[in-house]
C-alpha cells in the first residue's frame, strides 16, 4: 500500500475507484465499505484508493468538543493494509478546505486529482462544504462527469446501525464486549511502560505503568480489565486497571497492567494492550490485604475469560 500525505506529489491513475470518509476505528461498517472498494476494483481492474482526513474535521470544526479517537493514525493504517489496498491519501482538513464545495471535492479532487472512475459510499454519505453533498449531488456529478457509484447499507448488529459515535460511547461507559463486536476485533491501547511507585510490587501483583503517547486517543471507562499483553515480539495474558488507586488515596489516574507469570524489565518499552473483557468497577478497599484477596480473584476470573 503506498501512502500518500497529501495530493502534490500523486501521479494521476488511469482507472481509480475510490471510497471517502474518516473511518475513524475501522469498524465493520467501515470493512464492508472497503470490501465493497476490493470488489468494485478487481472487477474493473482499477486501483483502489481510499482519501481520509487529518485532523479529524471534527477536531477541527468543533475543538471545543475535545473528540477522543477510536484509533490512532498508525493504528489504522495498519487496518488498511489488511484489506490489500493500493493507495491511501491522507488530506490535510483545516478551515480552507472545509470551505470547499461538494462539486469542488469531486470534480477537482476525486476526478481530476485522482482519477475517479467508481466513487464507493456509504448509504448516509455527506461532503463538502456544510456537509451539503449528499447521494443526491453524487447522482447529477456522476451523471456530468461520467463515473459510476456503488452505495454500500449499513452494516447492523443485532438490528443497531454501527457508528464511530456509538463506539466512543460504549468505550467511555465501559461495554468492551460491545465495542469489540463493532468494531470486529479488539480495541486496543498502545504506550511507553515507566517506572511507577512500585505500590503492585509491595504487595504482590507488580505493575507496568504504561503512559499513552497519543493524547488524542479515547481511554476506556476506569475499572479491571482482562486483557493480552503485546510486548517483547511475544503476547502475555494479563489484568489492566484504569483509574486511580484510591485504596491508596491517589490522586493520579494510571493505566497499569499487571503481566501474568512475567518478569522481563520493560521499562521504556512500547506495548500494546488488546481489551477482551471489562470485568469490575475500580473500587476503594477498606484493607491493602482485602485488595489483595480481591486480585487474587480477579486473576482467577480473567484467566477463565482468556483461557
Amino acid at each position: 500500500m503506498e501512502i500518500h500525505k497529501g495530493l502534490d506529489s500523486f501521479e494521476k491513475l488511469s482507472k481509480a475507484v475510490i471510497t471517502t470518509g474518516t473511518f475513524d476505528g475501522v469498524h465493520l461498517g467501515h470493512q464492508k465499505l472497503l470490501n465493497k472498494l476490493i470488489k468494485v476494483g478487481k472487477q474493473t481492474e482499477s486501483e483502489t484508493v481510499i482519501v481520509t482526513f487529518s485532523p479529524h474535521p471534527r477536531i477541527v470544526l468543533f475543538p471545543e468538543q475535545e473528540l477522543k479517537l477510536i484509533n490512532t493514525m498508525d493504528e489504522n493504517i495498519a487496518m488498511f493494509k489488511s484489506f490489500g489496498i493500493n493507495h491511501l491519501i491522507f488530506q490535510n482538513f483545516d478551515q480552507k478546505f472545509s470551505r470547499i464545495t461538494s462539486l469542488e471535492y469531486t470534480r477537482n479532487i476525486l476526478l481530476q486529482k485522482i482519477g475517479l472512475k467508481d466513487l464507493i459510499i456509504g448509504y448516509n454519505h455527506h461532503f463538502g462544504r456544510n456537509r451539503e453533498g449528499s447521494i443526491e449531488n453524487l447522482n447529477e456529478f456522476s451523471d456530468l462527469y461520467g463515473f459510476n457509484i456503488h452505495e454500500v447499507g449499513p452494516h447492523r448488529l443485532e438490528g443497531k446501525e454501527i457508528s464511530s459515535t456509538k463506539i466512543r460511547n460504549a468505550l467511555n461507559d465501559g461495554h468492551i464486549d460491545l465495542v469489540n463486536q463493532y468494531l470486529g476485533y479488539s480495541f486496543k491501547l498502545s504506550g511507553i511502560v515507566e517506572k511507577g511507585n512500585q505500590v503492585g510490587t509491595n504487595i504482590g501483583f507488580p505493575t507496568a505503568n504504561v503512559r499513552i503517547e497519543n493524547s488524542k486517543k479515547i481511554i476506556p471507562k476506569d475499572g479491571v480489565n482482562a486483557v493480552k499483553v503485546h510486548c517483547l515480539k511475544n503476547c502475555f495474558l494479563g489484568m489492566l486497571n484504569i483509574g486511580f488507586k484510591p485504596t491508596f488515596n491517589s490522586n493520579n489516574k494510571s493505566i497499569e497492567v499487571h503481566i501474568f507469570d512475567f518478569s522481563k524489565n520493560i521499562y521504556h518499552e512500547k506495548i500494546t494492550i488488546e481489551f477482551i473483557k471489562r470485568i469490575r468497577n475500580e473500587k476503594k478497599f477498606p484493607t491493602v490485604d482485602q485488595l489483595k484477596s480481591q486480585l487474587v480473584m480477579d486473576k482467577i476470573t480473567v484467566l477463565n475469560i482468556l483461557n
